[in-house]
């Protein structure tokens, strides 16, 4: 009997159309609360989001961040803030994408996005540095470091929207 129920299955799988998707001419769309790869996010005017807090390394649990301060002076001013991530480093093969980083940023500099293609030919490539996390400057606007007038930000963070 348990043979005869075997085959009913088998030959129940054979007629259907086979769910194959070829990678990567075609990608299977993922779920919106997907966590992939990490990017560190900039203002408008060009200057880092990220202020150099390590409230992301301190919520991590597996570890994996390691945020190491500066201050900014007038000449060389990197966030609007007092300090700057000097150092930001993401050990991607400790990461467990959880997203318990982008939750703690208080500025919301750290979020993880929709990239899933990660591969590594050795563990000195898994380890994400700030220049391979920070995405560019928007078009026309000069980056980081700016050279301000004194006083220009006297405020650690500036004023955000209200996301509607």
């Amino acid at each position: 009997m348990d043979l005869i129920k075997g085959f009913r299955t088998t030959f129940k799988h054979v007629l259907q159309e086979p769910v194959t998707i070829q990678y990567p001419e075609q990608e299977k769309p993922f779920q919106e609360r997907f966590k992939g790869r990490h990017e560190l996010k900039r203002y408008d005017n060009g200057l880092e989001k990220c202020i150099g807090c390590s409230l992301c390394a301190a919520a991590c649990p597996a570890d994996a961040i390691w945020v190491e301060a500066s201050e900014n002076t007038d000449e060389e001013r990197y966030s609007p803030g007092e300090r700057y991530a000097k150092t930001y480093e993401i050990n991607m093969l400790r990461c467990i994408f959880c997203g318990y980083c982008e939750d703690a940023c208080p500025t919301e500099a750290i979020v993880l996005t929709q990239e899933h293609r990660l591969s590594f030919t050795n563990r000195r490539d898994a380890i994400y540095t700030k220049d391979m996390l920070i995405v560019p400057p928007p078009e026309g606007t000069e980056g980081s470091p700016q050279q301000v007038e004194p006083g220009k930000f006297n405020r650690p963070i500036p004023d955000m929207e209200n996301p509607k």
